[in-house]
Protein backbone atom coordinates (compact mmCIF):
# COMPACT_ATOMS: atom_id res chain seq x y z
CA UNK A 1 0.00 0.00 0.00
CA UNK A 2 1.56 3.66 -0.53
CA UNK A 3 2.15 5.65 1.93
CA UNK A 4 -0.11 8.72 2.75
CA UNK A 5 2.15 12.15 2.51
CA UNK A 6 1.12 15.19 4.32
CA UNK A 7 1.54 18.44 2.44
CA UNK A 8 3.33 21.62 4.20
CA UNK A 9 4.76 25.01 2.89
CA UNK A 10 8.10 25.92 2.73
CA UNK A 11 7.22 30.10 3.78
CA UNK A 12 9.73 31.47 1.39
CA UNK A 13 6.36 30.54 -1.34
CA UNK A 14 5.23 34.32 0.57
CA UNK A 15 8.19 35.70 0.10
CA UNK A 16 6.74 38.82 -1.12
CA UNK A 17 4.63 38.88 2.54
CA UNK A 18 7.79 38.92 4.24
CA UNK A 19 7.99 35.79 5.06
CA UNK A 20 10.74 33.06 4.04
CA UNK A 21 13.80 35.06 3.22
CA UNK A 22 15.47 37.84 1.29
CA UNK A 23 16.83 35.84 -1.53
CA UNK A 24 18.87 36.78 -4.97
CA UNK A 25 18.98 40.52 -3.92
CA UNK A 26 20.99 42.74 -1.57
CA UNK A 27 18.14 44.66 0.86
CA UNK A 28 16.45 45.22 3.42
CA UNK A 29 14.31 42.68 4.73
CA UNK A 30 10.84 43.27 3.61
CA UNK A 31 8.19 44.27 6.50
CA UNK A 32 5.79 41.30 7.06
CA UNK A 33 2.62 41.78 5.40
CA UNK A 34 1.60 38.60 7.58
CA UNK A 35 3.42 36.50 10.39
CA UNK A 36 4.14 33.28 11.55
CA UNK A 37 1.17 33.15 13.50
CA UNK A 38 -1.17 34.66 11.07
CA UNK A 39 0.71 31.78 8.53
CA UNK A 40 -0.40 28.92 10.43
CA UNK A 41 -4.26 29.69 10.67
CA UNK A 42 -4.43 30.07 7.02
CA UNK A 43 -2.08 26.83 6.86
CA UNK A 44 -5.42 25.46 8.81
CA UNK A 45 -7.74 27.06 6.89
CA UNK A 46 -6.28 25.82 3.67
CA UNK A 47 -5.99 22.74 5.38
CA UNK A 48 -2.10 21.90 5.46
CA UNK A 49 -0.52 19.62 7.85
CA UNK A 50 2.91 21.64 8.42
CA UNK A 51 5.41 24.50 7.92
CA UNK A 52 9.04 24.84 6.66
CA UNK A 53 10.25 27.63 8.65
CA UNK A 54 13.28 29.80 8.39
CA UNK A 55 14.88 32.21 11.38
CA UNK A 56 13.37 35.05 9.50
CA UNK A 57 9.72 33.86 10.18
CA UNK A 58 10.98 32.95 13.66
CA UNK A 59 12.24 37.06 14.12
CA UNK A 60 14.53 36.19 17.25
CA UNK A 61 15.91 32.81 17.68
CA UNK A 62 15.56 33.15 21.49
CA UNK A 63 14.37 30.00 23.58
CA UNK A 64 11.36 31.66 24.99
CA UNK A 65 10.16 32.62 20.80
CA UNK A 66 11.05 29.23 19.95
CA UNK A 67 8.76 27.66 22.81
CA UNK A 68 5.80 29.93 21.76
CA UNK A 69 6.26 28.74 18.00
CA UNK A 70 6.58 25.46 18.95
CA UNK A 71 3.32 25.72 21.18
CA UNK A 72 1.03 27.62 18.46
CA UNK A 73 1.93 24.93 16.05
CA UNK A 74 0.96 22.05 18.62
CA UNK A 75 -2.21 24.11 19.18
CA UNK A 76 -2.60 24.25 15.12
CA UNK A 77 -1.98 20.42 14.90
CA UNK A 78 0.83 21.31 12.34
CA UNK A 79 4.81 19.61 12.01
CA UNK A 80 7.19 22.14 11.92
CA UNK A 81 11.18 22.14 9.66
CA UNK A 82 13.38 24.25 10.80
CA UNK A 83 15.69 25.78 7.53
CA UNK A 84 18.52 27.09 7.91
CA UNK A 85 21.77 28.48 6.06
CA UNK A 86 25.92 28.15 7.10
CA UNK A 87 26.81 30.81 4.90
CA UNK A 88 23.51 33.11 3.70
CA UNK A 89 24.83 35.48 0.94
CA UNK A 90 21.74 37.84 0.82
CA UNK A 91 19.78 37.67 4.31
CA UNK A 92 21.91 37.00 7.67
CA UNK A 93 18.16 35.90 9.37
CA UNK A 94 18.72 32.55 8.19
CA UNK A 95 22.77 31.71 9.30
CA UNK A 96 23.23 29.57 11.91
CA UNK A 97 25.96 27.24 13.11
CA UNK A 98 24.92 23.78 12.89
CA UNK A 99 24.89 23.49 16.29
CA UNK A 100 22.73 26.50 16.53
CA UNK A 101 20.46 24.96 14.04
CA UNK A 102 20.04 21.80 15.51
CA UNK A 103 19.31 22.97 18.85
CA UNK A 104 16.61 25.86 17.24
CA UNK A 105 15.03 22.50 15.52
CA UNK A 106 15.09 20.90 18.74
CA UNK A 107 13.70 23.50 20.56
CA UNK A 108 10.72 24.23 17.66
CA UNK A 109 10.23 20.23 18.20
CA UNK A 110 10.79 19.67 14.55
CA UNK A 111 12.01 16.29 13.25
CA UNK A 112 14.32 17.50 10.53
CA UNK A 113 16.94 20.93 9.95
CA UNK A 114 17.32 21.97 6.45
CA UNK A 115 20.71 23.31 5.86
CA UNK A 116 22.15 25.36 2.77
CA UNK A 117 25.54 24.54 2.25
CA UNK A 118 26.23 27.80 0.52
CA UNK A 119 29.44 26.94 -1.57
CA UNK A 120 31.09 29.59 -3.39
CA UNK A 121 31.79 28.11 -6.72
CA UNK A 122 34.30 28.74 -8.69
CA UNK A 123 34.00 30.08 -12.62
CA UNK A 124 32.66 28.67 -14.77
CA UNK A 125 29.94 26.63 -12.90
CA UNK A 126 29.00 24.48 -15.17
CA UNK A 127 31.17 21.22 -15.38
CA UNK A 128 32.92 22.51 -11.72
CA UNK A 129 31.35 19.20 -9.38
CA UNK A 130 33.91 18.40 -7.54
CA UNK A 131 36.68 21.16 -8.06
CA UNK A 132 39.27 21.85 -5.62
CA UNK A 133 38.01 24.48 -4.26
CA UNK A 134 34.54 23.06 -3.78
CA UNK A 135 36.02 20.30 -1.90
CA UNK A 136 38.09 22.41 0.25
CA UNK A 137 34.29 23.81 1.62
CA UNK A 138 32.81 20.28 1.59
CA UNK A 139 35.34 19.06 4.13
CA UNK A 140 34.69 21.37 6.51
CA UNK A 141 31.34 21.42 6.37
CA UNK A 142 32.05 17.62 7.09
CA UNK A 143 34.26 18.55 10.09
CA UNK A 144 31.53 20.62 11.27
CA UNK A 145 29.10 18.52 11.17
CA UNK A 146 30.93 15.66 12.16
CA UNK A 147 31.72 17.12 15.43
CA UNK A 148 27.78 18.43 16.08
CA UNK A 149 26.81 14.47 15.72
CA UNK A 150 26.88 14.05 19.76
CA UNK A 151 23.90 17.00 19.83
CA UNK A 152 22.72 15.32 16.71
CA UNK A 153 22.43 12.42 18.73
CA UNK A 154 21.13 13.45 21.93
CA UNK A 155 18.30 15.74 19.92
CA UNK A 156 16.86 12.85 17.78
CA UNK A 157 16.90 15.88 14.91
CA UNK A 158 18.02 14.60 11.60
CA UNK A 159 19.82 17.02 8.78
CA UNK A 160 19.04 17.19 5.22
CA UNK A 161 21.63 18.60 3.31
CA UNK A 162 20.01 20.75 0.70
CA UNK A 163 20.96 21.06 -3.01
CA UNK A 164 20.77 24.20 -2.99
CA UNK A 165 21.08 26.87 -6.03
CA UNK A 166 25.25 26.39 -6.12
CA UNK A 167 25.52 22.18 -5.33
CA UNK A 168 25.70 19.61 -7.63
CA UNK A 169 23.64 16.18 -6.22
CA UNK A 170 26.85 14.04 -6.18
CA UNK A 171 28.67 16.96 -3.96
CA UNK A 172 25.23 16.38 -1.65
CA UNK A 173 25.76 12.78 -1.80
CA UNK A 174 29.94 12.65 -1.07
CA UNK A 175 29.03 14.34 1.93
CA UNK A 176 26.65 12.52 3.18
CA UNK A 177 28.42 8.80 2.62
CA UNK A 178 31.60 10.41 4.13
CA UNK A 179 29.38 11.74 7.38
CA UNK A 180 27.90 7.88 7.31
CA UNK A 181 25.59 8.82 10.17
CA UNK A 182 21.20 7.77 10.15
CA UNK A 183 20.12 11.22 11.31
CA UNK A 184 22.12 13.14 8.36
CA UNK A 185 20.56 13.09 4.55
CA UNK A 186 19.40 15.28 2.19
CA UNK A 187 16.55 18.03 1.27
CA UNK A 188 16.37 17.28 -2.34
CA UNK A 189 15.02 20.45 -4.02
CA UNK A 190 13.18 19.69 -7.51
CA UNK A 191 14.66 22.88 -9.66
CA UNK A 192 17.71 23.94 -7.70
CA UNK A 193 19.73 21.50 -9.83
CA UNK A 194 18.74 24.03 -13.20
CA UNK A 195 21.52 26.91 -11.10
CA UNK A 196 24.44 24.71 -11.97
CA UNK A 197 22.94 23.21 -15.04
CA UNK A 198 22.08 19.96 -13.53
CA UNK A 199 18.97 18.31 -15.37
CA UNK A 200 16.03 18.67 -12.61
CA UNK A 201 14.84 14.80 -12.91
CA UNK A 202 18.72 13.07 -12.64
CA UNK A 203 19.26 15.33 -9.12
CA UNK A 204 15.67 14.15 -7.89
CA UNK A 205 16.53 10.23 -8.72
CA UNK A 206 19.96 10.35 -7.26
CA UNK A 207 18.76 12.35 -4.10
CA UNK A 208 15.51 11.10 -3.66
CA UNK A 209 16.85 7.77 -1.91
CA UNK A 210 18.82 9.95 1.13
CA UNK A 211 15.75 12.69 1.51
CA UNK A 212 14.36 13.02 4.30
CA UNK A 213 12.37 16.26 3.40
CA UNK A 214 12.32 18.33 0.07
CA UNK A 215 11.22 21.23 -1.53
CA UNK A 216 8.42 20.89 -4.25
CA UNK A 217 8.41 23.26 -6.59
CA UNK A 218 8.09 23.85 -10.38
CA UNK A 219 9.55 26.45 -12.66
CA UNK A 220 8.89 27.69 -16.02
CA UNK A 221 11.69 28.50 -18.66
CA UNK A 222 11.82 31.25 -21.21
CA UNK A 223 14.16 31.67 -23.69
CA UNK A 224 14.66 34.86 -25.79
CA UNK A 225 18.17 36.17 -27.95
CA UNK A 226 20.40 36.74 -24.94
CA UNK A 227 19.65 32.70 -23.23
CA UNK A 228 17.08 31.50 -20.87
CA UNK A 229 15.53 32.61 -17.72
CA UNK A 230 13.18 30.42 -14.81
CA UNK A 231 10.56 31.93 -13.52
CA UNK A 232 8.44 30.20 -9.90
CA UNK A 233 5.26 29.60 -10.97
CA UNK A 234 1.91 27.61 -9.01
CA UNK A 235 2.88 23.84 -9.71
CA UNK A 236 1.40 22.48 -13.03
CA UNK A 237 2.17 25.91 -14.72
CA UNK A 238 5.65 24.94 -15.38
CA UNK A 239 7.85 22.95 -17.17
CA UNK A 240 9.01 20.55 -14.27
CA UNK A 241 6.70 17.27 -15.01
CA UNK A 242 5.32 17.44 -11.35
CA UNK A 243 3.98 14.54 -11.14
CA UNK A 244 6.81 12.18 -12.36
CA UNK A 245 8.83 13.82 -10.23
CA UNK A 246 6.14 13.54 -7.08
CA UNK A 247 5.97 9.69 -8.46
CA UNK A 248 10.17 9.33 -8.26
CA UNK A 249 10.19 11.14 -4.43
CA UNK A 250 6.93 8.16 -3.01
CA UNK A 251 9.01 5.64 -5.16
CA UNK A 252 12.89 6.46 -3.70
CA UNK A 253 13.00 8.29 -0.78
CA UNK A 254 11.60 7.61 2.97
CA UNK A 255 9.89 11.06 3.41
CA UNK A 256 6.13 10.88 3.96
CA UNK A 257 5.91 14.40 3.35
CA UNK A 258 5.61 16.53 0.53
CA UNK A 259 6.88 20.51 1.15
CA UNK A 260 5.69 22.50 -1.83
CA UNK A 261 7.76 26.04 -2.71
CA UNK A 262 6.72 28.76 -5.03
CA UNK A 263 9.62 31.36 -5.77
CA UNK A 264 7.26 33.76 -7.38
CA UNK A 265 8.43 36.74 -9.65
CA UNK A 266 6.90 39.86 -8.99
CA UNK A 267 7.95 41.20 -12.57
CA UNK A 268 7.25 44.99 -13.09
CA UNK A 269 3.82 44.55 -11.07
CA UNK A 270 3.82 46.70 -8.08
CA UNK A 271 4.12 45.10 -4.35
CA UNK A 272 0.58 44.87 -3.55
CA UNK A 273 -0.42 43.72 -7.24
CA UNK A 274 2.63 40.95 -6.64
CA UNK A 275 1.88 39.55 -3.32
CA UNK A 276 -2.17 38.88 -4.29
CA UNK A 277 -0.92 36.84 -7.63
CA UNK A 278 1.95 34.83 -4.72
CA UNK A 279 -1.01 34.05 -2.50
CA UNK A 280 -3.23 33.06 -5.88
CA UNK A 281 -0.48 30.96 -6.81
CA UNK A 282 0.02 29.19 -3.57
CA UNK A 283 -3.95 28.36 -3.34
CA UNK A 284 -3.50 27.06 -6.75
CA UNK A 285 -0.37 24.93 -5.94
CA UNK A 286 -2.15 23.53 -2.83
CA UNK A 287 -5.09 22.39 -5.39
CA UNK A 288 -2.98 21.22 -7.60
CA UNK A 289 -1.14 19.01 -4.77
CA UNK A 290 -4.69 17.71 -3.50
CA UNK A 291 -6.36 16.76 -6.59
CA UNK A 292 -3.66 16.14 -9.72
CA UNK A 293 -1.32 14.79 -7.08
CA UNK A 294 -3.43 13.22 -4.95
CA UNK A 295 -1.44 13.97 -1.71
CA UNK A 296 -2.83 13.09 1.26
CA UNK A 297 -5.23 10.16 -0.29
Amino acid sequence: MDKKFKLGIHTYTLHLWGLGQNWGIHAEPRPKSMTLMQLMDNAVDWGLDGLHITGCDLETKDDARLKEVRDAAKDHGLYLEYNFSLNEEFDSRLTDTVEQGIHIAQMLGAEYGKVSLDIRRPRPLYGSCFHPAVMRQLCDIHDEIQSSLPLLEKSGVKLGLENHTETFADEIIWLIEKINHPQVGACVDTVNSMGVLEGPEEAVTKLAPYAFINHFCDHKLDRDQFGVRFHGVALGDGDIDCIKVYNLIKKLSPTDRINFEIEWDMGGDPIETARMKELDACIRSIKYAREVLKIGQ
